[in-house]
């Protein structure tokens, strides 16, 4: 009996993200003996990803064909011990399992609007650049400095005749983005990174599928990184801006979902006190304030 395609997109998913983790480790990372010099694989064998983990070597293969139905968390937990998995892929590897089984195929919840007081919150912050995204990376609501800040995305040719604003579009498909941007390549991996987590948490959100499969198709940058099944959690660090009013921008930024609104997270910059980062959005803010439109290029 052949698989449904929803499952048979799961198995693909689960097999290589499996693969790639297990091909990224040496023997010698792991721990184990290497005997003679002409090895098939750079990384690990199945035998030997079986071995770490404590299981079979047939039973190793069936969970990287990609049936994870029925794992348990203690193999879960064997296997993403022997494939040195960070938190990120951890948590990946628990939601592929939670896709596999039948009651963790429901589609995820996701928020549809923002609620009022989260938009009250957001105009309260005048002094720091915020707005709330989901997990497609579709810009939901700003307050003004956000706005500002991002303005280059906000007026990008990409959003005149479709909506809504989204980052992840900007990335791939303006050439601008590079501009902006001050650490495009680092960027583009954390995009498809926190992309290809959403696809584990919600598998069945056509609106994501759909995205990815644009992006794929157009940006060989994005189908590039997309193979690598990389994931990553997106909640802090800090970004390297270069705005067409304020300049170069380095940015420490937060992002934190909001638990009443699944699916959706504010996001926010923090510049140091009295750093020129914090003098440069003062100015930014004073213009808005003033009403100015501000540039989205530099001249």
């Amino acid at each position: 009996m052949s698989l449904a395609p929803d499952k048979k997109k799961l198995a693909a998913e689960v097999k290589e993200f499996l693969s790639t983790r297990r091909a990224r480790i040496t023997p010698g990372q792991a721990g184990l003996p290497v005997y003679g010099a002409n090895r098939r694989v750079a990384g690990l064998r199945r035998e030997e990803v079986a071995l770490l983990a404590g299981m079979s070597v047939d039973y190793y293969v069936r969970l990287e064909r990609g049936n994870l139905s029925g794992a348990s968390e203690a193999v879960l937990e064997a296997l993403a011990h022997a494939l040195q998995l960070n938190e990120a892929e951890r948590t990946h590897l628990y939601d592929l399992a939670r896709a596999s089984t039948p009651a963790g195929r429901r589609p995820a919840v996701t928020a549809s609007r923002v609620r009022p007081t989260i938009l009250r919150l957001l105009d309260s912050m005048t002094g720091v650049p915020a707005y709330v995204r989901n997990a497609r990376f579709d810009t939901v609501a700003t307050n003004t400095l956000g706005r500002a800040l991002y303005a280059p995305v906000f007026d990008s040719p990409l959003f005149a005749q479709r909506g809504p604003v989204n980052t992840a579009r900007y990335m791939f498909l303006d050439p601008a983005s590079q501009g902006f941007w001050a650490e495009w390549d680092k960027g583009a991996d954390d995009v498809v990174a926190f992309l290809r987590t959403e696809t584990g948490r919600a598998p069945h959100d056509k609106a994501l599928t759909d995205l990815i499969g644009e992006l794929t198709t157009k940006s060989s940058e994005f189908a590039s990184r997309w193979a690598r099944h990389d994931v990553k959690f997106h909640r802090s660090g800090v970004k390297k801006l270069h705005h067409p009013l304020a300049g170069d921008l380095v940015l420490p930024y937060e992002a934190m979902e909001l638990p009443s609104d699944p699916g959706l997270r504010l996001n926010f910059y923090v510049p140091e006190p009295d750093s020129p980062e914090q003098q440069a959005l003062a100015l930014l803010a004073s213009w808005t304030t003033a009403g100015a439109d501000i540039p989205t290029t530099t001249d």
